[in-house]
């Protein structure tokens, strides 16, 4: 299964000046419940914001120009290196942009964490995608001062 897991703004924003734009106790869980024992591709800026390995998982970092080893660490150069590395596990790609829209026609399941926040001056914005090609499941809502809630996307049969 290749799945696609981000957080996004109202107005699509998932990054700003490097960073996620937000913290939200508790918005990441179902990244940590979903991911745990898979396998994770990220882009670079996505790893180094994050800037360790994540533990209990395969971590895929897909860059051209460093090179990450360690435990449960491998760079590769490419989005189809990193499904070939990460083997018969289930894969979840986790950002940035370019990951996101070169695996948007592989995923067979997107679990998308709509905050309820409108982002200023945003400078990674999630894909465009054909919502026509999924069926979509509204999931948990949270959050305290800023809310959230989970949506899953889930890719219809091809006939």
């Amino acid at each position: 299964m290749i799945g696609l897991i981000v957080a996004r703004s109202k107005n699509n924003v998932i990054g700003k000046n490097g960073m996620i734009p937000w913290r939200i106790k508790g918005e990441q869980k179902q990244f940590k419940e979903l991911t745990t024992g898979n396998a994770v591709i990220m882009g670079r800026k996505s790893y180094e914001e994050i800037g360790h390995p994540l533990p209990d998982r395969k971590n895929i970092i897909v860059s051209r120009t460093k090179n990450f080893t360690g435990e449960n660490l491998i760079t590769v150069s490419s989005l189809k290196e990193a499904l070939e590395a990460a083997g018969e596990t289930d894969v979840y790609v986790s950002g940035g942009y370019g990951l996101f829209k070169e695996a948007m026609p592989l995923v067979d399941k997107m679990y998308i964490t709509e905050v309820d926040t409108v982002v200023e001056d945003g400078d990674v914005f999630f894909p465009e995608f054909n919502k026509d090609e999924f069926d979509f499941e509204i999931g948990e809502t949270g959050g305290e001062d800023i809310k959230f809630t989970r949506t899953t996307y889930t890719r219809k049969c091809h006939e």
